[in-house]
């Protein structure tokens, strides 16, 4: 559970701690403000993904579904800076299917923690394995990090790219290059 006055204090004491007067008419308020924008950037640490992805549905489809370019947005948990993307993801169903909505609430609330992409990730392909027992996954993530570019070696425009593969998308390089190259718009 996030606890708003205590992210209010701490936004007072870092406002202090560098230099400023958290009186001062622009920063009167900010510190409230954070309070509220970290309850909605980190509101997936208080539920469950594969709640989303508890409806299915018999259609006894056992093709490959992809939702592709799902846009997200999460907090690098090294430096407290947003990173965002897209995320691709693809299955290949036991014949039963889910709303497709629910891969990307799904993905909406695994992003908002504190995440590493490498783990946004796997827990991404883990989630829906867990939930709806497909013959594979696949999750491909493209993001800018603003810790990249922002801070450190700063090279906006940069992307990272990481991915998991879950069962036939591990397996089968035929089904792994299927969904990739229809990833990549081919």
């Amino acid at each position: 559970m996030i606890d708003r006055d205590r992210i209010e204090q701490a936004a007072l004491s870092m406002l202090e701690a560098i230099g400023e007067d958290p009186r001062r008419e622009g920063l009167v308020g900010t510190p409230g403000r954070i309070a509220r924008m970290y309850s909605e950037l980190f509101v997936g640490l208080d539920r469950d993904p594969a709640e989303e992805l508890d409806t299915t549905f018999n259609e006894k489809h056992q093709e490959m579904v992809i939702l592709k370019e799902i846009p997200f947005y999460s907090m690098c948990e090294h430096h407290f800076l947003p990173f965002f993307g897209m995320a691709h993801v693809g299955y290949i169903p036991n014949d039963r299917v889910v709303g497709i909505s629910k891969i990307a609430r799904a993905v909406e609330i695994i992003a908002r923690r504190p995440q590493l992409q490498e783990r946004l990730t796997t827990q991404i392909a883990e989630v829906i394995v867990k939930a709806l027992h497909p013959q594979g996954v696949g999750v491909v993530i493209y993001a800018e990090h603003l810790c990249m570019t922002m801070r450190g070696i700063k090279k906006p425009g940069s992307k990272v790219i990481t991915s998991a593969m879950r069962g036939t998308f591990r397996s089968e390089v035929s089904t792994r290059s299927e969904f990739l190259s229809l990833v990549r718009g081919r």
